[in-house]
């Protein structure tokens, strides 16, 4: 077996039998990506020397730290010390960080040895990877079809093996669309989980900082490194550390998993449904008690959340003025200059109660569908994306159709909740579709459970890309 289709689990295990040394393991990713980036555009900066370095240190070491030795992708949101981090658009695109991330140090701290930066959607605006600066990332199981956004290269890098596990940003399913699109395991945290610190902000009370992985295990185990307070992060929940990856071979026998009503609709097309389906009869022959709830807000949420994350981010970008870091505004995208002007005419004097404080006020209710659903169901399951991967510019010029592939995902931002997404089979045309399970806040270790349980019976993530 080619060692870059390792798990991280595997990799970790080969360490300890003296299989292979870490500069081994790094090199071999390193040809890699050097055989399929120059098509897959999944990378946009390597740091290949400062990897190889790292890994020959942690080769005269003795192992230790919980990602002892794993090459990672880190999404170009994420601010890297000495390393250029762009947020895929012009207007960063020379610029060198004095600093790194929470999570970027953490990972590090652990062992994880960083290859490089990935590609992403500019400003991580996009559900689609067709908004880089940088040129599309192809989807590694058909370069016709997109690989989903925002965070395209850390899915479709994971998806081609050229890294074990990547970091993402999910700020209305960032992680879990592209996650569900190019068969790999995305990990939405709870709102305040993981720091945000360092990481180039979108819609600050949305964004969520998570990663993608090979396996459900793999994204327990990486959690376990990234969750926590930081001091730096003022939104984040003061909780004991929690050990992710304790339950995992825990049977879900009699566990009332909901499905939302309003998000199995017509909506769904005929490949998505069927997988849906298939993965629902999974989980009942795995003991799951399935009950039907309601969120019966859900139409609205998308108009919500297009009206409270524009206002964020009209504020958010209005930094980038080309005095103290970046490039001027000219260099702005079409996109990120949509979603400026839809947020400052929404904060505009005489709109603000018209359209954020409505939005706000219905944020709310959202908020209180998802609790009310947990009172009856321990977590809930749905798809993550209305079909499987669409074409290159099939929806680029209607940003309306674009927006509305996040109905099933921005909810879940919207109130904070944790979402995972994992493999749950293929369309006729062999394009990967996922399912999301989604729970309470702080919910994330009853979800790797439920989610290492549906993998082992179904094992949809032990297919790989012909590549």
């Amino acid at each position: 077996m080619d060692i870059t289709n390792l798990t991280i689990t595997e990799i970790i295990d080969g360490y300890k039998e003296k299989k292979f040394s870490v500069s081994e393991i790094v090199s071999s990713y390193l040809e890699r990506i050097e055989k399929l980036n120059p098509e897959l555009n999944a990378f946009i900066t390597l740091d290949a020397q400062n990897a190889k370095k790292k890994a020959k240190d942690l080769d005269s070491k003795t192992p230790n730290g919980a990602l002892y030795g794993i090459p990672l992708g880190i999404k170009d949101m994420f601010l890297t010390k000495g390393v250029r981090t762009t947020a895929s658009s012009n207007v960063l695109r020379d610029y060198i960080p004095p600093y790194s991330g929470t999570v970027v140090n953490v990972l590090e701290e652990a062992g994880a040895i960083s290859l490089g930066k990935l590609n992403c959607d500019a400003w991580a605006h996009g559900s689609s990877g067709e908004n880089s600066d940088f040129g599309n990332t192809l989807n590694p199981w058909n370069k016709e079809r997109v690989p989903g956004g925002s965070s395209s290269g850390s899915a479709a890098a994971v998806a081609a093996s050229l890294v074990p596990f990547s970091t993402g940003t999910d700020t209305g399913g960032s992680i879990r669309l592209p996650a569900s699109f190019t068969n790999t395991v995305g990990l939405k945290p709870t709102y305040g989980l993981v720091s945000r610190y360092g990481v180039i902000s979108m819609a600050s009370s949305l964004d969520s900082i998570g990663h993608f992985s090979k396996t459900v295990e793999d994204s327990a185990r990486i959690l376990n490194v990234t969750a926590g307070a930081d001091g730096y992060d003022s939104t984040l929940a003061k909780r004991d550390k929690e050990n992710y990856m304790e339950d995992l071979k825990k049977e879900i026998k009699g566990l009332r998993i909901g499905i939302p009503k309003e998000y199995v609709s017509d909506a769904l097309d005929k490949d998505t449904k069927q997988a849906f389906e298939k993965s629902i009869k999974a989980l009942e022959e795995l003991g799951a008690q399935i009950i039907e709830v309601s969120l019966p807000n859900t139409d609205h949420a998308i108009a919500t959340y297009y009206i409270l994350q524009p206002s964020e981010v009209s504020s958010n970008l209005a930094r980038y003025d080309g005095i103290r870091f970046g490039k001027d505004r000219s260099y702005f995208g079409k996109e990120a200059k949509r979603r400026i002007m839809l947020g400052t005419f929404t904060l505009s004097s005489g709109y603000y109660d018209a359209y954020y404080k409505k939005a706000m006020q219905v944020r709310t209710l959202i908020i209180k569908d998802f609790k009310d659903a947990f009172e009856k169901a321990d977590a809930l399951v749905a798809p993550v994306s209305p079909t499987p991967a669409w074409k290159f510019g099939e929806k680029a010029d209607d940003p309306l159709q674009m927006y509305l592939s996040d109905l099933l995902t921005v909810p879940i931002n919207l109130a904070g909740v944790p979402a995972i997404s994992v493999p749950a089979g293929f369309s006729e045309g062999k394009l990967p579709i996922g399912i999301q399970f989604i729970g309470p806040h702080f919910s994330e270790k009853l979800l790797f459970r439920i989610g290492s349980q549906f993998e082992s019976k179904t094992e949809h993530y032990k297919e790989l890309p012909n590549l």
